[in-house]
């Protein structure tokens, strides 16, 4: 993965980290527009679909950036995120899956009927618990597929989660949550009693995609 960093005011934090894949491809489209090398990537959030954000991804001059907007400038690439979607974007992924652009995002809009998540903790033992499982257990299984799970929140001893990529829309999705997922989760992690989708599949674009027999 390229990671750069976002300059904003004296803090420096990462804001987006994007794969070799993706960086690639944005080069590619970028070289068919009229003087390339004074075009950013802009990315803001557009709105809602369930419980995912929807995006808008395209090429503007960098010195369009108005005050406030992080500016990430990398190499060969510099990518544009308004101020009022930064929030929203940060700790992002972009990558390629089923040959379109994805961006794994472990922020999300509050899903429909629920109060506002709590923040993860980091230092939580339990979301560190959780996250590893994840990373080492699930993630390597399902990335055959172009498919990951991330954890939204941990609210209530109750584990929400979120699949992507390929994962979202497939019709053996609720499958791999109940026997691999919640199964894995519920018995290494004790302080964790249910484990609950919050994945919007119906907006899922899975090149896997089968619905599920009735």
């Amino acid at each position: 993965m390229g990671r750069i960093m976002v300059h904003m005011t004296d803090t420096v934090v990462p804001l987006l980290a994007f794969s070799d894949a993706a960086r690639d491809r944005v080069l590619e489209v970028r070289g068919g527009e009229p003087e390339p090398e004074t075009l950013a990537l802009w990315i803001e959030v557009t709105g809602a679909a369930g419980t995912a954000f929807t995006y808008d991804m395209y090429f503007r001059k960098i010195t369009e950036a108005a005050e406030g907007d992080a500016v990430q400038h990398g190499d060969d690439l510099t990518i544009v995120v308004p101020a009022e979607h930064v929030d929203n974007i940060r700790g992002s992924t972009l990558d390629l899956s089923g040959g379109g652009m994805v961006l794994q995002n472990p922020n999300a809009p509050v899903p429909p009927g629920m109060g506002p998540m709590p923040d993860l903790d980091q230092d939580d033992p339990i979301v560190a618990k959780v996250v590893e499982i994840l990373a080492v257990q699930i993630n390597p299984q399902i990335a055959s597929h172009g498919g990951f799970a991330e954890l939204v929140a941990i609210e209530n001893s109750i584990a929400y989660m979120r699949m992507g990529g390929g994962c979202q829309g497939c019709g053996m999705a609720a499958t791999t949550m109940s026997q691999g997922i919640e199964v894995a989760i519920l018995d290494s992690v004790p302080e964790i009693t249910e484990v609950v989708d919050v994945t919007d599949h119906a907006g899922g674009t899975n090149p896997y995609y089968e619905a599920a027999k009735k």
